[in-house]
């Protein structure tokens, strides 16, 4: 497991200073563009170290490698995996399991993640066990021998429930010391929430949300805590070729740098809008899990929901999160419209909710932005 003496904040600002990998000692870590890397001799193909060397960029990039091992330390990793996309980190981790194979899953997820269960059940014959993400209890009594993980997302899409992850990972390792607990840490990242600290064997994040944080690239990122599991995904991440390319690397890899601060002002912007929401007549409930920047909240009636899109002029009617620019979604039309009727209405996920990103713009003005689009006509 990666650990370090410096606190978070020191890692990500120092992120990729002072390694070894440029002999001109940049402070920012250069971009390699390179496809592929040229060898000595025989003896340097025949004598290889895949985790020093360099070959061809599927295998490794210096730029990613620098990425990788920041991502690892933050979460206190064996070894992490830069993708392209957040879908493409959970197909990385379901490329662990095979037929037969049981995943029980918290109830409340990103609608892709279920999009992508339901074709795993339909093509693969994975099976899928619900949990409502309350009840130890029943978790431990869901767990069978055909179980191999467990897949949490706290706080939840969209509702922010709230789970327990080191409950969790007890109950599960207590069953079956094998078992694996993943954990998407999406909407806290690595500042707020540590889930391998707290038991966890995988941790996954969509890196086009707050690790990249600006609304401008796609990538994904998988942190296994021990080796055995890193040496698994390391042959299956090769192996299908899901890379992230040099650039979007190093871009993401500037972009953590910035993390720490930016959390820091989106949690203090939620903080107040979601309080601000929470006393207009309009509003029927708000769902703030009270650090971070996501907040989602019911209207009284779904005709306020249109005329609130059309009304904002800070806010983006956009789908995504976690960027600089504060974006507005409605689930159930976007982002879990794949999700069948009754399935949504079981979560919560009705028409009168609406998904909150908090930016990084002035909190008094994004909450006059939602006050005017709310007001009665």
């Amino acid at each position: 497991m990666t650990k370090s003496r410096f606190a978070i904040d020191t890692l990500l600002v120092q992120a990729g200073n002072r390694g070894n990998h440029d002999q001109h000692h940049a402070i920012s870590t250069p971009i390699y563009l390179s496809s592929n890397f040229r060898h000595q001799d025989l003896a340097d193909v025949e004598n290889f170290d895949p985790h020093k060397q360099y070959s061809y960029s599927r295998l490794a990039t210096p730029t990613r490698r620098v990425l990788e091992s920041t991502l690892a330390q933050l979460e206190g990793g064996a070894h992490a995996f830069a993708l392209s996309s957040g879908m493409a980190a959970i197909q990385l981790v379901f490329s662990l399991f095979k037929t037969g194979d049981q995943i029980v899953t918290s109830d409340d997820l990103y609608g892709g993640s279920f999009r992508f269960f339901d074709y795993l059940t339909d093509h693969y014959g994975i099976h899928f066990t619900k949990w409502n993400g309350k009840d130890y209890q029943q978790l431990s009594q869901l767990i069978t021998k055909d179980t191999k993980a467990i897949w949490l997302e706290t706080p939840s899409n969209p509702t922010m429930k709230v789970i327990d992850i080191n409950q969790v990972a007890q109950i599960a390792h207590q069953i079956n010391p094998k078992l694996l607990v993943c954990v998407d840490n999406t909407f806290l990242t690595p500042v707020y929430q540590q889930p391998i600290q707290e038991g966890a064997d995988l941790v996954v994040h969509s890196a086009t949300k707050y690790l990249s944080g600006h609304n401008d690239m796609l990538a994904g990122v998988v942190v296994a805590k021990s080796a055995e599991i890193s040496d698994t995904l390391a042959f299956n991440f090769n192996t299908t070729g899901s890379t992230l390319d040099p650039f979007d690397s190093w871009l993401l890899l500037r972009s953590l740098k910035t993390l720490s601060v930016r959390m820091q002002r989106h949690t203090e912007n939620a903080t107040r809008v979601s309080a601000a929401l929470a006393k207009l007549p309009q509003v029927e409930k708000v769902l703030y899990p009270g650090v971070g920047g996501m907040v989602s909240f019911y209207v009284q009636n779904h005709d306020q929901v249109e005329q609130l899109f059309k009304r904002l002029k800070i806010i983006s009617f956009a789908e995504s999160l976690g960027g600089v620019e504060s974006l507005l979604t409605i689930p159930a039309l976007q982002t879990h419209h794949d999700m069948s009727e009754t399935a949504r209405l079981k979560l919560g996920i009705t028409d009168k909710l609406l998904r909150l990103s908090v930016g990084l713009e002035n909190a008094n003005d994004l909450i006059a932005d939602l006050k005017q689009g709310l007001a009665d006509s």
